[in-house]
């Protein structure tokens, strides 16, 4: 079986700056971790590894030292680490992300399983892993919170819903989404950190890939980043005073000042 990770480097703090120009994330000298979410996907990965036997590939897009998110999961247990890393992938938003990984992936060859995060803590858009199986054009499952069985090129699995937990079976070759319900992350071995310091990371270039450059980077990205601020939130507390007949119609006056509805 083979099996595919999407591993992102997201920003260690949240003191975080902004390009002026592009208003995209400025990743380089500020500390960066590996995306909490991607830490469940690894551990599935190599739980399917350890029953049934798999090779594992560890995939990210970013700046060259994201080789240190890959050479983490190296660690945990992953056995192939690729770094997609250009200036011309910069300052992509998420459906020029899932273009440029599926030319990545397209490198790898045939694979039965892509196992992303929910999403990334940086942008929380959760579009990556169904944007890419869309450009695979694979089978998309989101938000799985157990892998029951993997039989007969098929995944039984269970998806959290805002209602519950729903049965599903999914055809491979497939892409899914983890939540943080699916399992709980190792820690490295000792034997695998030394291991994964002297792994090599293949390293992708835009050359290497077979890519339309007005679909990769901030060239290929259809939304655009206009503002970036903290939000202000203020509270304001009005106290009404008075009997229980004159609390109510001064509610009421101040509600339709405010343009709501009283009835």
């Amino acid at each position: 079986m083979k099996i595919i990770v999407c591993i992102k480097q997201v920003p260690g703090t949240n003191e975080v700056k902004t390009d002026p120009v592009t208003n995209t994330i400025i990743r380089e000298n500020i500390p960066a971790i590996l995306n909490p979410f991607d830490a469940y996907a690894i551990e599935e990965a190599v739980r399917i590894k350890e029953r049934r036997g798999a090779f594992i590939y560890g995939i990210s897009m970013g700046i060259p030292a994201a080789r240190e998110v890959l050479r983490e999961a190296l660690a945990l247990g992953i056995d192939k680490g690729i770094l997609m890393t250009d200036r011309k992938f910069a300052g992509a938003d998420t459906l020029a992300t899932a273009y440029t990984l599926s030319k990545g992936i397209e490198r790898i060859g045939d694979f039965d399983l892509i196992i992303c995060g929910r999403q990334a803590t940086d942008g929380d858009t959760a579009q990556v892993g169904p944007s890419l199986a869309r450009t695979l054009n694979i089978t998309c499952a989101t938000d799985i919170s157990r892998i029951i069985e993997i039989k007969n090129k098929e995944m039984h699995c269970l998806k959290i819903t805002d209602d519950g937990y729903e049965e599903i079976l999914v055809k491979l070759p497939a892409l899914i989404t983890v939540v943080k319900e699916i399992n709980m992350p190792r820690l490295p071995s000792i034997k695998g950190m030394k291991l994964a310091r002297r792994a090599e990371i293949d390293i992708v270039r835009f050359d290497d890939i077979k890519a339309d450059e007005n679909r990769t980077g901030l060239k290929g990205s259809p939304t655009r980043v206009r503002k970036v601020f903290v939000p202000v939130h203020q509270v304001e507390t009005s106290m009404i005073e008075g009997t229980l007949e004159e609390k109510a119609q001064k509610l009421s006056e101040l509600l339709l000042s405010m343009g709501m509805e009283v009835k």
